[in-house]
């Protein structure tokens, strides 16, 4: 077999940084019109690897060859040049612009004659529609992108990358934030990019898309490649072992907590935002873990920002231990003992030029104060120490930058953060997005761990498994609508997804 039989050849691929050996001689190589399926716990490397051949890093040693020859990528405007082009995890649009300027940003169609030129932009609208009707994507080209969901933005994403012709276009978890109908017109467009030769490096932790989708499988493990074999003769399984080294016997944790007596009560509540949520009744126990599944726009991550102060409520009532409470800010939620773990770490989680220690203990600095406001640098450590230990954080020391570790070990340090203010209640967003089945595990033994000591928690997850399996009961949301609370145990996946649908036209 010649090298030309690969379209992108990733060579004994080296990267550190300091006190982390993020990527020792891996080697990755995809065959034209094919998907490439990238796996590994959170710190493995995938997405490092993934950032050296986008030219936002510079690998330290090895060669990139795209058909056959040696390639020069030293940023991403080479990638490009190159025919490669990458959909990121973290979405970082320009949201105070329309869609058509987000997708040609930088490259703007001009008119004019000499250096008099303007930017065309009946030509930029007219590219973009006939973008969008080759993908199939209803979204019309003037919507500032600041308005639209995550999934909207991430389709975006999508066809930005489609729009400049590329032959490799890796794809970073792009199904996290899409419901299953978006999903499949996602996987028709892949079908139909492998068609013209392109090839896609798919990186995601769901193990049935993976399967569903990709041709071949390399799975790494801190920093290194496990191997590459055909999708075909992978299950679920054999995946999981290859990339933890270990077998997981059990997806969810033995609980033990038992809920009792209502901690928190929310009666009517509705939105200042008119076509946001509206009366809206729950009760939260002691102790209990309450699911809340829904469809994109079913506005659960507004109902539960309006619990730590980030919304404004029009109508309705929140009462605590049977005391009625005023939530105008997200101080106001912290003085209540409630704590909010959000969906976007990145946009609205960490602080990414901040340590890991001052990322766990910012929320909560007057705890580290001695009587004449001088920080108690010790305490503070000790603290820090015990939370990286307890939570399991993959980090060379506290003293370094957040922004090095993975999402996974970023998601820890954040619900470390709150941790450390000693909430009563946890409204946690999408805990485990972007998480890999290793570190999943981990945080829902966290979760179940801290509903057994008596915290009371409100979990959003578009993921139906994460629901059934972590759920004391399940609260079902449909267009701002609270359409059943079901027990459980009891719940199946046809129910959930019936009331998920209830109101939808």
């Amino acid at each position: 077999m010649t090298v030309h039989d690969y379209l992108l050849e990733m060579n004994q691929i080296s990267k550190e940084f300091p006190g982390v050996k993020a990527l020792d001689n891996v080697t990755l190589k995809v065959r034209p019109g094919s998907v490439h399926a990238l796996m590994g716990e959170n710190g493995a490397g995938k997405s490092t690897l993934m950032k050296c051949l986008f030219g936002i890093y510079k690998p330290d040693g090895g060669e990139i060859k795209l058909n056959g020859e040696v390639a020069s990528i030293t940023n991403s405007k080479d990638a490009l040049a190159n025919g490669i082009s990458m959909i990121h995890q973290e979405l970082h649009p320009v949201p105070h612009r329309n869609v058509m300027e987000n997708i040609w940003l930088g490259r703007f169609p001009l008119k004019g004659i000499g250096p008099l030129k303007l930017v065309d932009h009946k030509k930029m609208r007219t590219d973009t529609e006939s973008l969008f009707k080759q993908l199939q994507m209803d979204i019309k080209p003037d919507t500032l992108v600041g308005t639209l969901s995550v999934s909207k933005v991430q389709s975006i994403e999508i066809a930005k990358a489609v729009s400049f012709n590329s032959k490799v276009i890796v794809m970073d978890e792009p199904t996290s934030s899409l419901t299953g109908n978006e999903v499949e017109q996602l996987f028709r467009i892949i079908r139909d990019l492998k068609s013209r030769g392109v090839s896609i490096i798919y990186i995601s932790h769901k193990m049935e898309e993976i399967l569903e989708i990709s041709d071949e499988v390399t799975i790494m493990r801190d920093g290194t490649k496990i191997g590459t074999w055909a999708s075909s003769e992978l299950t679920t399984d054999m995946i999981i072992s290859k990339m933890v080294g270990r077998d997981l016997k059990e997806r969810f944790p033995e609980r033990s907590n038992v809920p009792e007596g209502v901690l928190m009560k929310v009666e009517d509540l509705t939105s200042v935002v008119p076509k946001s949520f509206k009366n809206v009744s729950f009760e939260l126990k002691k102790g209990e873990i309450l699911g809340v599944g829904g469809l994109v726009g079913a506005q659960r991550t507004e109902l539960i920002e309006s619990l730590f102060g980030m919304r404004g409520i029009a109508s309705g009532s929140i009462s605590i231990h049977g005391k009625p409470v005023k939530l105008k800010s997200p101080m106001d939620a912290i003085k209540q003992k409630i704590a909010l773990l959000t969906e976007e770490r990145r946009v609205t989680g960490i602080f990414p030029v901040l340590s890991v220690l001052e990322n766990t203990v910012i929320a909560n600095l007057g705890r580290y104060m001695n009587p004449f406001g001088f920080i108690q640098e010790a305490k503070r450590k000790e603290e820090v120490k015990q939370s990286i230990e307890m939570l399991r954080v993959k980090t060379p020391n506290m003293h370094a930058l957040i922004k090095n570790l993975s999402g996974g070990n970023q998601q820890k340090v954040l619900l470390a953060r709150w941790l450390l203010t000693e909430p009563e209640v946890l409204l946690l967003d999408e805990p485990t997005r972007g998480i890999d089945v290793g570190a999943k595990f981990e945080i829902y033994s966290i979760i179940a761990d801290l509903a057994k000591q008596g915290k009371s928690i409100i979990m959003i997850s578009s993921e139906m498994p994460e629901l059934l399996g972590m759920s004391d009961r399940i609260m079902v949301m449909c267009e701002g609508r609270l359409t059943g609370i079901v027990e459980g145990n009891k719940a199946t996946e046809e129910e959930i997804m019936r009331l998920a649908a209830q109101h939808m036209a």
